[in-house]
């Protein structure tokens, strides 16, 4: 079974981005998604209201406290909510973790996943990826979103193209519209290839 970690601040679209993988990937995975809100299982609800999977394959994890540890220092509880899908669906390939609203520290433990994606949302200003960080210098994939936005707040996307580049060197990042789809292909195929190919039939 493979678990991907999905990481960004509140608002960036990280609950998108698991709904949109939800719709392109149920039909050949089985799949569940464990969301983590602090004091709410919102992201969950939102995610079962909108048919991402059945409702009984999305755990919403209330972590009462820093998002941080529970995802990176103290992981008990996303653990004890994938044990949990795991005894109820004996046959799951493919966990969705999706972080509290977290900020550019963030990290997963890779005990918990065995890969992290980071979503930023490119209307906060084009200065995000040059503030770099673990979670912008050491994230897998790193997706900035909401790239129709950018033009309203003048956020330039090239300039985060560059620190992008620089920050992350050879790591790999894509533009998105996530509530519109743009983007997902590529962020599709760069999962194919760095994780679902064990998976394939």
């Amino acid at each position: 079974m493979i678990r991907v970690g999905i990481g960004g601040p509140v608002g960036s679209g990280k609950t998108m981005l698991v709904l949109r993988l939800c719709e392109k990937l149920r039909d050949r995975f089985r799949m569940a998604v464990v969301t983590n809100d602090i004091y709410t299982r919102e992201d969950a609800e939102f995610l079962a209201r909108q048919g991402a999977l059945p409702p009984e394959r999305i755990l919403g994890v209330e972590t009462g406290g820093c998002p941080h540890t529970a995802i990176r220092d103290d992981t008990s509880e996303n653990e004890a909510a994938i044990g949990a899908l795991q005894r109820q669906f004996d046959d799951l390939e493919l966990i969705l973790l999706e972080s509290g609203g977290d900020n550019l520290a963030a990290t997963f433990s890779p005990d918990l996943v065995d890969s992290f994606l980071y979503v930023i949302d490119g209307a906060e200003g084009d200065k995000i990826p040059r503030k770099g960080g673990p979670a912008i210098r050491h994230s897998d994939l790193l997706l900035i979103n909401k790239i129709d936005l950018a033009p309203y707040v003048g956020a330039d996307l090239g300039v985060m193209e560059r620190d992008a580049k620089r920050i992350r060197g050879n790591l790999p990042f894509i533009f998105c519209d996530l509530k519109h789809g743009i983007g997902l292909d590529p962020i599709l195929s760069w999962m194919e290839d760095h994780l679902l190919f064990a998976l394939r039939e």
